[in-house]
């Protein structure tokens, strides 16, 4: 973990890392709410290129309600980010955010405590992509 996130490098296309980070988290109960496209869209916007970056919104349902009932101001930590990175043409940095970093920031020690579940459950997805 490098402070907010659980990291790996993987051998595979940005297609198929992202598949496969999509099937891992979706076996620990995270569904995907959104997908960002950052190189695309840094290049629409700015006209400018980056390696092929992809964000992916992670929800657990069960946990983010747990999360949310306990303080509504995560919601604006949520959902949780998951990063693929083309480092090199085969090679991809799989970055996932680690809960209990990001709940740290609300200085929330119950929220701290809630995500560690999360962190198990990320982990364990980061294990099998």
């Amino acid at each position: 973990m490098n402070g907010i996130n659980f990291k790996r490098e993987i051998a595979a296309s940005v297609d198929q890392a992202v598949a496969r980070v999509t099937a891992a988290l979706a076996e620990q109960g995270f569904g995907i709410l959104t997908r960002i496209d950052m190189h695309s869209k840094i290049k629409e916007k700015t006209g400018k290129d980056i390696i092929p970056t992809v964000i992916l919104g992670a929800c657990n349902p069960s946990l983010a309600y747990e999360a949310y009932s306990a303080n509504s101001d995560v919601a604006g930590l949520l959902p949780c980010n998951a990063v693929i990175r083309e480092l090199t043409a085969g090679k991809i940095s799989v970055e996932l955010a680690a809960p209990s970093a990001m709940m740290r920031i609300l200085g929330d020690d119950k929220l701290v405590a809630l995500a560690g579940e999360a962190d198990k459950r990320i982990q364990l997805a980061l294990a099998k992509v």
